[in-house]
């Protein structure tokens, strides 16, 4: 379970103490001023004091039986193995290690986790960061069963991943809708805490859209659910289900100060997660839409100085030349209201919107432009400025560098820092042979010129100007090489 170290401020409730005082308090009181102080408190308490009712259910009543039995045999542990190899070897050797074998061992880490069984024939959803770099994923089931899990995709800018067992007719559970999720709505999340099994704990949804900041990437998706139900290391990939036992989160960080609860989880919501499985299982790669703007966020402040009557929606920054924003119509100093009809208040709120569609989606955008209220038809495209559809694993093959390539994962990005690149996955012959560059190595620039596509890298290669082909780029240790080639 990841942790964040925040400070979280809150405020004391005191209690408003009334003093009632009769006027010999002080004195010995005859009888008949006793009975009239009497007689004026009960008269008081009768028509004075405020009744007190609860309007709402209160937690003895909340049925949390069904939700639980029929989410804990959907919910499996998750036991990963990583082997890393020491890092003196990587230095030594650096991009020559591929030529040789592994002459010390590796050193063996063990780590735990949760998912969720979404579909009978296997299918898992967890966090990424339960199963990154994982040599073997072993998958527990609450009737003490374990099977080995495949990867079949991953998306780090969300902190999911796929996985799957071979396995039928498997208790599984139904997507709910995060959209309609209510601040105080009752939840229970299910997991696997401190490595214990089927733990169920409840509590309520505090808060939505919360940007907490861990994910790193630019392009992060961040728009958790918080809620206080009580959520440790272990249950990262654990499900949060409503009271009917439908799935409307994925379990993914607390806010801590010393690493175990203190009261604040979050989970990344059903409806992203519903999208990235989609597109995992179809493509194996994320199709990530953008409506192509810069924003921020507006408070009181901002508002007077932009003139606004009210404090609400987020302010363009900047428009993207041919994204869909600036082709609809949008402009720099708008005020963007809402997407589809949903209001949108922050940056995280327009990110978890925008995150549940595809490029080629065309959504409705409401603006505030010179308190006008205007709308626009904007059609999302993704990060290469297209409405194609990106898929994983395509590779194509390059005959002056003898080689097949193909586009870096969203993975390797994030991890290697980088936004752009294409991987050898196989070396025939042509130059790179020639310059021991082995498979895994990935190119970022040739001849000055960033590499993001097939297209990209022909470009650069067949630039006649010069007699050399400078080529850049890094493996995945991180180790960054340059090498140089006559044509």
């Amino acid at each position: 379970m990841k942790t964040i170290g925040k400070s979280f401020l809150g405020a004391a409730a005191g209690t408003i103490v009334i003093l009632l005082s009769a006027a010999l308090i002080f004195n010995n009181p005859s009888e008949k001023n006793t009975n009239q102080s009497k007689q004026m408190l009960q008269q008081y308490e009768a028509t004075q004091l405020p009744s007190m009712s609860a309007s709402y259910r209160i937690a003895q009543e909340a049925d949390f039986i069904q939700a639980a039995e029929k989410s804990v045999n959907a919910v499996v542990h998750i036991k990963t193995e990583i082997s890393v190899k020491s890092r003196s070897y990587d230095d030594f050797f650096g991009p020559f290690k591929y030529y040789f074998g592994n002459p010390h061992r590796n050193n063996t880490y063990v780590a735990f986790g949760s998912g969720v069984i979404i579909s009978s024939d296997g299918y898992i959803v967890t966090n990424n960061h339960v199963v990154e770099g994982a040599d073997k994923i072993t998958v527990t089931f609450n009737n003490r069963k374990e099977l080995e899990a495949e990867v079949i995709g991953t998306d780090p800018t969300t902190d999911l991943a796929l996985i799957k067992v071979d396995d039928q007719n498997l208790v599984f559970l139904s997507f709910g809708d995060s959209d309609a999720v209510k601040i105080g709505e009752w939840v229970l999340a299910v997991g696997n805490p401190f490595n214990l099994t089927s733990t169920v704990t409840a509590g309520i949804v505090s808060a939505k859209a919360r940007n907490i900041n861990i994910l790193g990437a630019a392009s992060a998706i961040e728009s958790f659910i918080q809620t206080d139900a009580a959520v440790n290391r272990g249950n990262s990939g654990g499900a949060l289900v409503n009271t009917t036992g439908d799935l409307i989160g994925i379990n993914a960080a607390i806010a801590s100060h010393t690493g175990v609860y203190e009261g604040y989880s979050f989970a990344i919501p059903v409806n992203i997660v519903k999208k990235v499985v989609a597109d995992l299982m179809a493509y194996g790669e994320i199709q990530r839409a953008y409506i192509g703007v810069q924003i921020r966020d507006i408070d009181a402040a901002f508002a007077d100085e932009l003139g606004l009557e009210d404090v609400e929606g987020i302010y363009v920054a900047g428009v993207v030349e041919n994204g869909g924003a600036y082709e609809a119509g949008i402009r720099e100093g708008d005020v963007l209201l809402s997407v589809n009809n949903i209001p949108i208040n922050t940056v995280s709120e327009l990110m978890g919107t925008i995150g549940q569609h595809n490029p080629g989606e065309v959504v409705k955008v409401d603006v505030n432009r010179d308190n006008k209220l205007l709308s626009y038809n904007v059609t999302l495209k993704n990060e290469e400025g297209t409405v194609s559809v990106i898929k994983a694993g395509e590779t194509f093959y390059n005959e002056t560098l003898g080689a097949s390539l193909k586009k870096i994962s969203h993975e390797e990005k994030s991890k290697l820092g980088i936004d752009h690149g294409l991987k050898v996955t196989n070396v025939q012959g042509g130059i790179l042979r020639r310059g021991g560059i082995s498979e895994g190595f990935i190119i970022t620039n040739i001849n000055g010129e960033d590499i993001t596509s097939e297209k990209s890298l022909e470009e650069a290669l067949n630039n006649k100007n010069s007699g050399i082909i400078k080529l850049n780029g890094l493996y995945l240790n991180g180790v960054r090489i340059s090498y140089e080639f006559m044509r």
